[in-house]
């Protein structure tokens, strides 16, 4: 019996070991954000003060992806490094990308006046404004008009988000649409570029529009101008979110997840879930919360043991294809877990840890031989081009890594 209780305690004793072990220490997570921050402010940003996006490994090549988008997003962490660190260079960078992302605004079109020319390219083209390529871009830029006290960021903005609700928003069916002409400023409702396979007669309401919060983009412009048809806008989308919400919690029914395949997108899910707990902040209703950890606990499982998350997930007992590493996923999956674990989410805190590790663990080297690489985090693209492999580091595995950090040094050591 003394044997078997000895016993005991030493597994509790190991547990306990393991368990404090886990957690990442204080300075390592310090100097994680100097070093990422470091890489989007000197690395990713070219000198117009845009991020470059994709980074070709075969070729050594950078390529544009979405930049507003992922310009804002650089900015976003650039913003949440300096919070943290005091160091003027990450906003400064900050500040030229807010300079660059500002600078879009469309002035002179008859139809598209205020709104921001955030077009796709890549395989959707350059003739087209995506939605979310403006929303997912500007929480950088209120956070920029807050730490500066210059409202000029955020007031760019909300004339994007102004002209969007007004013309994308159909608030009755609680969906916004896609897609704007960037040369005739139509609104695409009856076809969207995205779903190439299926032609115009036969694409429906949820092919061309999603009840799309991403960024959270209405609270912002409600936050900045009180104009309370933005909060109206935020929460009937988010109202939306819940009531279609299925019981796997990622939305399957809207692109880029595919019901045919059962397949999920590493992000897409996650970015509604960021919103919805915007929207328990902003009215404190429960119902949020609870929609956002069906999301989260989706994510949990998609999660290696190891904090691995991979670019295809799937629903069914398939494995992911591990052809893409996307730490951005294991940087905002874990943003969404902190905030869950804040409002009692206990659950998520194994999750949180593993994130924490696997972004300390998984950036390129520092005195990595390529500059283009040295202290990026993973965030491998692996597509096929024809008869040439496309194998990119993708940028925004840093810049979400970056906010992550940032969120884990204040949730872990500024109790």
């Amino acid at each position: 019996m003394v044997k078997i209780k000895c016993s005991i305690l030493v597994l509790l004793f190991c547990m306990l070991f393991i368990r404090a072990s886990a957690q990442v220490k204080q300075d390592a997570i310090k100097k994680a954000i100097n070093e990422t921050a470091a890489y989007v402010a000197n690395v990713l940003l070219d000198s117009e003060g845009k991020s470059k996006c994709d980074y070709n490994i075969l070729e050594a090549k950078w390529y544009p992806y979405e930049v507003p988008w992922h310009t804002g997003q650089a900015i976003y962490a650039l913003l949440a490094a300096y919070k943290q660190t005091g160091n003027k260079t990450y906003l400064d960078a900050a500040k030229k990308s807010g300079e660059y992302w500002i600078g879009l605004e469309i002035k002179e079109h008859p139809k598209l006046s205020g709104m921001i020319n955030a077009v796709h390219g890549d395989f959707i083209g350059d003739d087209v404004i995506v939605f979310s390529t403006v929303s997912d871009g500007t929480p950088g830029l209120y956070e920029l008009s807050r730490v500066t006290k210059d409202p000029k960021y955020a007031a760019v903005a909300t004339k994007a988000a102004g002209w969007m609700l007004a013309n994308m928003c159909d608030l009755k069916q609680g969906v916004c649409y896609d897609n704007v002409d960037a040369k005739t400023g139509e609104v695409l409702k009856e076809y969207s570029p995205f779903w190439k396979s299926k032609d115009s007669g036969t694409q429906k309401l949820f092919d061309v529009s999603r009840p799309n919060t991403e960024g959270s983009l209405f609270k912002d412009a409600y936050a900045f101008s009180g104009d309370k048809k933005f909060k109206e806008a935020f929460i009937n989308l988010c109202n939306s979110l819940v009531q279609l919400q299925g019981p796997e919690g990622v939305w399957m029914q809207f692109m880029p997840n595919s019901v045919a395949d059962n397949y999920f997108h590493p992000r897409f899910a996650l970015w509604y879930a960021e919103s919805l707990i915007e929207a328990f902040k902003l009215t404190r209703d429960r119902k949020y919360l609870e929609a956002a950890a069906k999301t989260a606990r989706a994510f949990m499982k998609a999660q290696l043991s190891n904090g691995t998350i991979f670019y295809e997930n799937y629903l069914d007992e398939r494995a992911p294809d591990k052809g893409s590493v996307t730490g951005s996923a294991v940087a905002l999956a874990g943003i969404v877990w902190i905030g869950l674990a804040k409002e009692g989410y206990a659950e998520f805190n194994p999750a949180i840890e593993r994130s924490a590790r696997w972004l300390i663990d998984n950036r390129f080297a520092q005195d990595h031989p390529d500059p283009n690489l040295r202290g990026a985090v993973l965030e491998t693209r692996t597509r096929m081009k024809k008869t040439k492999m496309w194998i990119t580091n993708r940028d925004i595995g840093t810049t979400f890594a970056v906010r992550f950090l940032a969120d884990y040094y204040d949730f872990k050591f500024r109790k």
